[in-house]
């Protein structure tokens, strides 16, 4: 079992830069298929990035070109690297991960075990 805890939200102006980190305890984060979500107010929880067992990565189509995520084995860290942010990212930022690869699309919710408390990030225009 892994426990995941965010960190690196906050409020930034249109066009800035964030960048979140979660830290996993528990077990190594190497045998974990891992994302990132994001859920606004009134709104479905949505995948933002994932990276897979084989380091892979999947994104969501609104973020394409502006996110990356990686994932550093030496710390345990899952991070998300947010870059040229819009008032559409404001949202809770979750990481959750599921063990061993994925079996379905990686930015779906239901294929995740284990989640964060979240953090969240406010995009002023």
């Amino acid at each position: 079992q892994v426990q995941l805890v965010e960190s690196g939200g906050g409020s930034v102006q249109a066009g800035g830069s964030l960048r979140l980190s979660c830290v996993a305890s528990g077990d190594t984060v190497s045998s974990y298929c891992m994302g990132w979500f994001r859920q606004a107010p009134g709104k479905a929880r949505e995948g933002v990035a994932a990276i897979d067992v084989d380091g892979s990565t999947s994104y969501a189509d609104s973020v394409k070109g502006r996110f990356t995520i990686s994932r550093d084995k030496s710390k345990n860290t899952l991070y998300l690297h947010m870059n040229s942010l819009k008032p559409e990212d404001t949202a809770m930022y979750y990481c959750a991960a599921v063990e061993g690869p994925a079996e379905i699309e990686p930015t779906i919710p239901t294929l995740y075990d284990y989640w964060g408390q979240g953090t969240q990030v406010t995009v002023s225009s």
